[in-house]
Parts: structure tokens; C-alpha cells; sequence
């Protein structure tokens, strides 16, 4: 396998020794709460599940994959690297992460093992430094739903370029309820959302995701969903175990301004929580 121009993150100890609290390596926790995306807001006080649907659609996400001791995986926009470890449990042949951000990719590095088989490079989703055919598997979470439409085609169309015949795409994204939603409104939710995390945001319909894969020429083997309950209580508890929950409750609690955040949010996703789910789907590349 080749790989070009793309800075290659190598290892690192796997704690951040310049933070009492394992945040300062975090992307954007040198911002104020106000400015900070969404995301990494609730990975600053302490959320390291940030997936819509939470690890039980990753999981079922990961078993429709199918990855074993002979695949490379190449993972787009790996973030604080959580779903990155439950790949390597399955003991890939290889593992590439392309993260756009370098502190995220230098982050995500210091969370996995080190070796010459698992790498983290930083570099674009929708323009990767790999060559055709490179990987097996290809997963991709909770970014595509933050891209204009040009560019999720774009991601999805490397996907397809770097996979062999027979590879398979998974994706984990958030998705509007139901498919025939008006279009006004969904520009509503839209703006909605973009406000409150301070990313676009453009999630689509279960539709609108299958014709997307389908558009850059794969075949639909999987599809499932879950609530999106990113900010439930117990979907915390299910995802963090109950300590962590009640670290990220201490945290939010005792941060003024991250809790205004998180509540602005909360109150944006119960709004619209009859119109938005979480989805996973897998495709696979024709064999010709």
C-alpha cells in the first residue's frame, strides 16, 4: 500500500501529560464555550460518545461490516477515536484514520495502540492521499450529516475509488423523520441545528442517505436506525457507563457557560425529536 503527501500522525503515550483533567489536547478547548462546535463542547466536558446513535448502532453498524484479521479499514474523521478501538478489537490487518483536524488526529493517535498497522493521517475525507483499491473497509460517522451536499457526493465517491471490488462502506449519520418531510421544514431543522452546535448541519432522509451510496455506486446491505438521544440520560448511562455520566452531569453543572450550551441544544433536539433519528447503513462495491 502507497500512501502520498499525507501527514501521518505516529505514536505517542497514550495520556496527554500537559492536562490534570486529559482535556487541553482536545480540538477547540482553547476556545471560549460560546464559540466552541458542538461536538467537541461535549467532549471538553467529558461525552466521548458523540455518535447520533450512540455505541449500540456503531456496534450493529461494525457487525453488518463484518471486519476480520484480513481487512484494512481506512475510518474517515475518526474523532476522539472511540469507534477506531472497537475496530481494532476485531483485529484488522490494518487500520488508517483521515482526520481533518491535526490536534483531533494527534488526539485520536494517543488513544490507540502503537505499530507499524495502525496510523492516523491528516488529511480531507472528500480527497484522500490513498490509492484505488487500498482498503476493504471504509466507516465514516457523524460527519457526512455536517457537509454540503457537493461534498458528501465527494466522500462518498472516495469511498467507492479506495475500496476493492467487494469492499464495504458503513456509515452512521443523522437522518430526518420521515422521508417526506417538506422541504421547508427540513430547512427549519436545519437551521435549527446549525445554531445550536455551531456547524452546518444537513442531515437527510433514509431516502435521500440510500440514493447518496447508491449515487457513488454502491449496492444497500444494511440499514438501521435508532432514537437520537445524544443528550438522554440514559443513553449517557448506556454509552459512558454511569460514572462517566455523572462526570459529564459534575461538569455541566459546574460550567456556566458550557451549560447554557448544552441546554440551547438539549432544547433544540427534544423541538425537533419527532423529525430526527440516527441511521447506520452499509454498501458494498460491485465485484465489476
Amino acid at each position: 500500500m502507497m500512501v502520498h503527501r499525507a501527514e501521518f500522525v505516529h505514536g505517542v503515550p497514550p495520556t496527554d501529560a500537559n492536562s490534570s483533567d486529559g482535556t487541553a489536547g482536545l480540538p477547540g478547548s482553547d476556545l471560549e464555550a460560546e464559540k466552541m462546535p458542538g461536538h467537541w463542547l461535549l467532549a471538553r466536558l467529558g461525552k466521548r460518545v458523540l455518535r447520533p446513535g450512540g455505541l449500540g448502532l456503531t456496534r450493529s453498524m461494525l457487525e453488518r461490516l463484518a471486519i476480520g484479521q484480513d481487512d484494512t479499514v481506512v475510518e474517515f474523521a475518526p474523532g476522539l477515536g472511540v469507534t477506531a478501538r472497537m475496530i481494532l478489537e476485531r483485529r484488522p490487518l490494518r487500520y488508517i484514520g483521515i482526520e481533518c483536524d491535526g490536534r483531533a488526529a494527534r488526539w485520536t493517535r494517543r488513544q490507540l495502540p502503537s505499530g507499524p498497522t495502525v496510523s492516523v493521517a491528516i488529511g480531507s475525507a472528500d480527497e484522500i492521499d490513498l490509492l484505488d483499491g487500498v482498503a476493504s473497509v471504509v466507516v465514516g460517522e457523524a460527519m457526512l450529516t455536517m457537509q454540503p451536499q457537493i461534498h458528501k457526493q465527494r466522500i462518498a465517491a472516495e469511498a467507492f475509488r479506495v475500496l476493492q471490488p467487494g469492499g464495504r462502506y458503513g456509515i452512521h449519520e443523522l437522518c430526518i423523520y420521515p422521508d417526506d418531510m417538506p422541504e421547508e421544514h427540513k430547512r427549519l431543522v436545519d437551521k435549527d441545528l446549525s445554531a445550536a452546535i455551531h456547524v452546518g448541519a444537513r442531515p437527510l432522509a433514509s431516502k435521500e442517505w440510500r440514493e447518496l451510496l447508491e449515487g457513488a455506486g454502491f449496492n444497500m446491505t444494511a440499514v438501521g436506525y435508532a432514537p437520537m438521544h445524544l443528550l438522554h440520560l440514559t443513553r449517557m448511562m448506556q454509552d459512558e457507563g454511569w460514572l462517566g455520566a455523572l462526570r459529564i452531569v459534575w461538569n455541566v453543572l459546574a460550567d456556566r457557560k458550557g451549560r447554557r450550551r448544552v441546554l440551547a441544544m438539549r432544547r433544540v433536539f427534544g423541538r425537533h425529536g419527532d423529525n430526527l433519528r440516527a441511521i447506520f447503513i452499509v454498501g458494498e462495491k460491485p465485484l465489476n
